[in-house]
């Protein structure tokens, strides 16, 4: 079984998924949609991914603040996060996603991206991180929890 990870932003959403053995992250795709409220085909798609992919768990970006403050966009994360939740009945996990788009931007210059098509990679790049980030958590957490470890 494999976790998905998703960027959800105002237009986008950044997908990412594990290999099957949940060691590596792997960017899938963007799902585009012309209006912010139009989340139809986006969560259909969502449906089709954690069908194909055989998806056990949903790992969401939680965009707060760099103060660790929530404004609008976490609100609108728990909305969304609520739609996949009764839609898929499959568990959402929020992961802190502050850093992430200034992370895949400098990933995107290290590997010689042009400027002009950035746009078309940033949300995949960033879903991949958040999903990584909750890996890496999930191996802290174990390590933390075997004695003498």
């Amino acid at each position: 079984m494999r976790i998905l990870g998703l960027d959800f932003g105002s237009k986008t959403v950044g997908v990412a998924v594990t290999d099957p053995l949940g060691i590596t992250a792997q960017g899938v795709e963007i799902i585009r949609r012309d209006s912010p409220n139009k989340l139809r085909k986006t969560l259909a798609r969502i449906e089709q991914l954690i069908e194909q992919y055989d998806i056990e768990k949903i790992i969401l970006g939680y965009p707060v603040m760099l103060d660790g403050t929530e404004g609008e966009r976490v609100e609108k994360t728990k909305e969304f996060a609520a739609m996949i939740k009764r839609r898929t009945g499959k568990p959402v996990i929020f992961q802190d996603e502050r850093l992430t788009t200034v992370e895949a931007y400098e990933i995107m210059d290290r590997i010689g991206i042009k400027k002009q098509d950035r746009y078309k990679y940033v949300d995949q790049i960033a879903a991949t991180i958040i999903l990584e980030d909750y890996m890496r958590s999930q191996e802290l957490e174990k390590k933390e929890s075997v004695p003498g470890a």
